[in-house]
């Protein structure tokens, strides 16, 4: 018994230290691995650590301005602010200070968001703090001006990591001036593609990014560390423009009364400096489903067209510098169409003949048919010759702008599959041949710059932090369109459309005007021209005498029974080459006078205030004094002025209360101010002066009256 307890006793003391020694084996294991844990592969284990919990975000850079030739932001990126709670700061995790503060915070934020009561605020931040959040977006996209705002709350004014109040900051690119010159600032987004100057420069603008550790919490959600950026981001560099807006503020509202009123579908105006080839205004508007204009679409850039008469201006170039035909040449428009190829008939803008045209005269009256058969003189034998001269003014090819999205011209060849008969005459008067309207305003600068073709440009220079980077500068496309001999004859023609052709509405006698109108037949994809679309157009340059700025305008499918050139895109034109001269003292005629005496170049002066014309003449230097004639004591605002001895006499207007005055020839200004003093209301039609009234002059008028005045 003794024997058999004996060893029992010893199975289980020896299963016990058997027991006991694996235990020890495994404490020393486990040992082991903590001490290579802890010491040998300690960084490796914390740098996994950190990997799980922590990582770096870039952070956005602050995208680079751009400005307008006068340093007018036309681009900027705005600071915006997302407000985030962090539940567990003092501020709301100790219970008085949360109990103190909670319902003046609350009352404060539903002021100043008004999108919830203070109570549902109260009620948000409690359940925030019984939950223990520590990353709840309360709102996004908040201004400066809100965040410096909500710094200054109860609670918040603690601070971060005291009051809990994170704010992340981002940035949204905003465009001061809304849609002035949109198409032309354009954008640039990921996953669309880039546009205008934004796009093309967004190497430039972009700047690099920073770096930012930041936490994951519970949740799944990051958080930054610290408020510091561990690699600072690079702000990117700002553009300045060569747009004036100024220019492009008149361009645009111009643009959008024409196409306004004559319900158009879109329309393009293009200002550029002729010696340097600097856009100074690019307008481009469509009509959208909702019958509003917006800029959807870089139309003087991108779209190629029918560019109609205005390319009358390449084939007065081609015959001329072919030499076989001559200024003088005489050539007959019959009963106003002729007929090519036995089946094709041209005809003129007008159901009649103009008589026999020589090339000025078929050029300023913008003749189908003259221009027509002094091209099939010149080029029927050998009609690859007129391309020669498409290829020497680069009409055959893109420009190479700054920007992307330049149209494709297309200029038909003898070699092409579509020539036909007809082709060069049709080709002549501007169609079956594609250009975009930059590179028309392109060729009739080279006329303006003595024969020199510089290429269009829309940006000046590429600036950081006030230190010039990047500066471009004219460059030079053609060195000579033509001969000297042949660019005055072009010159001269062009300034015969204005004096003489189907432009004389832009005549005035403040600055000369040398250009060419263009109305164009368009085809659509399914009848062709039947359905009688048109596209009006000016291009043209001015002073004529000594061309600073080039001009073109065009004006598509206007409907309300208006369609010439000089009727719809003149007006435009005139509009913004009267702001240019008004503002460039360079541009203005020198008035020569004495202090003593006046000569024939005193300025018309015609019922004009009589403050008005008193500091005028004042500044001039000019005598003045009241008409011989006239009652002195009679009170009026208004005078007319005559020359009269040595001085300008001033004839008082009398304007009756009760009788509608004469307000032909009155700027509309003055007419307003005028007949609001008598207390009638106008309507106003047009641009320019007032040339007629629907009341007429003497006609019985009483308070409240409405008088329609046209201008021209």
């Amino acid at each position: 018994m003794n024997t058999t307890n004996t060893n029992t006793r010893k199975v289980i003391l020896m299963r016990t230290y058997f027991a006991y020694a694996g235990m020890c084996v495994f404490a020393c294991i486990i040992l082991c691995y903590l001490i290579k844990i802890q010491f040998i592969e300690n960084k490796k284990w914390i740098a996994m650590a950190d990997s799980l919990s922590t990582k770096e975000f870039e952070i956005d850079p602050v995208r680079g301005n751009i400005f307008d030739i006068n340093g007018n932001l036309l681009a900027t990126s705005l600071p915006i602010y997302d407000v985030i709670i962090d539940a567990k700061a003092i501020g709301f995790s100790k219970e008085d200070t949360f109990n103190t503060y909670i319902n003046s915070l609350s009352e404060k934020l539903s002021d100043e968001f008004k999108d919830k009561t203070a109570n549902e605020y109260k009620k948000l931040f409690t359940n925030l703090r019984k939950v223990g959040e520590r990353y709840y977006v309360l709102k996004k996209k908040i201004s400066y001006k809100q965040m410096r705002k909500i710094e200054k709350f109860p609670i918040f004014v603690k601070g971060r990591y005291k009051g809990g109040l994170i704010l992340e900051e981002r940035n949204r690119r905003e465009k001061p001036f809304s849609q002035l010159a949109e198409r032309t600032i354009g954008f640039s987004q990921k996953n669309v593609a880039k546009v205008g100057i934004e796009g093309a420069y967004d190497k430039y603008l972009s700047g690099k990014s920073g770096k930012r550790v930041m936490q994951r919490i519970a949740g799944g959600t990051w958080i930054p560390i610290n408020d510091d950026e561990q690699i600072a981001a690079e702000h990117g560099n700002d553009i300045i423009s060569t747009i004036d807006i100024n220019l492009q503020d008149v361009a645009e509202n111009s643009l959008m009364q024409v196409l306004d009123s004559n319900n158009a579908d879109w329309g393009s105006v293009i200002l550029m400096e002729v010696s340097t080839g600097e856009i100074k205004a690019i307008a481009n508007l469509c009509k959208t489903a909702e019958h509003k204009y917006e800029e959807r679409f870089n139309y003087a850039v991108g779209e190629a067209l029918e560019p109609g008469s205005t390319f009358k201006l390449v084939s007065m170039l081609a015959v001329l510098e072919d030499g076989k035909v001559k200024s003088s040449d005489l050539f007959d428009t019959e009963d106003g169409s002729h007929t090519y190829c036995g089946k094709e008939v041209m005809y003129e803008s007008e159901k009649h003949g103009k008589g026999k045209l020589n090339l000025q005269q078929c050029f300023e009256l913008s003749s189908n048919v003259a221009t027509s058969k002094a091209v099939v003189m010149a080029f029927q034998n050998h009609p690859e010759e007129m391309s020669k001269y498409f290829k020497k003014l680069k009409l055959d090819q893109k420009i190479g702008l700054q920007i992307k999205g330049e149209g494709l011209s297309y200029i038909k060849t003898p070699d092409d599959k579509t020539w036909s008969c007809p082709s060069l005459p049709w080709m002549s008067i501007g169609y079956e041949v594609m250009v975009t309207p930059l590179q028309i305003v392109t060729l009739y600068n080279a006329v303006a710059n003595n024969g020199k073709m510089v290429k269009p440009f829309f940006v000046k220079k590429i600036m950081n932090n006030g230190m010039l980077l990047k500066e471009y500068k004219s460059e030079t496309m053609v060195e000579k369109i033509c001969s000297d001999e042949n660019l005055k004859k072009l010159r001269n023609m062009l300034e015969g459309v204005v004096l003489r052709g189907t432009a004389t509405k832009l005549k005035n006698i403040n600055y000369s005007v040398a250009g060419k109108t263009g109305t164009s037949l368009v085809a659509d994809r399914k009848n062709g021209y039947k359905n009688k679309l048109y596209r009006a157009s000016f291009c043209g340059y001015f002073p004529a005498e000594n061309p600073k700025y080039t001009c073109y305008v065009i004006v598509h499918n206007p409907t309300k029974g208006l369609y010439y050139g000089a009727d719809i895109a003149g007006p435009i034109f005139k509009d913004l080459a009267d702001k240019v001269y008004a503002n460039s003292v360079q541009l203005h005629k020198e008035l020569k006078y004495y202090h003593t005496s006046i000569n024939n170049d005193l300025p018309a002066i015609e019922k004009i205030n009589k403050d008005d014309v008193k500091i005028i003449l004042d500044k001039l230097s000019i005598s003045s004094h009241l008409h011989n004639d006239s009652i002195s004591e009679h009170e009026t605002d208004w005078m007319n002025a005559v020359k009269q001895d040595n001085s300008v006499a001033l004839i008082p207007v009398i304007i009756s209360k009760n009788e509608m005055p004469n307000l032909k020839n009155m700027s509309a200004k003055d007419a307003i101010l005028l007949l609001e003093n008598i207390g009638v209301k106008t309507k106003i039609q047009g641009f320019g002066k007032v040339k007629s009234q629907s009341i007429k002059t003497g006609e019985k008028i009483y308070k409240g009256s409405i008088v329609n005045l046209q201008l021209g």
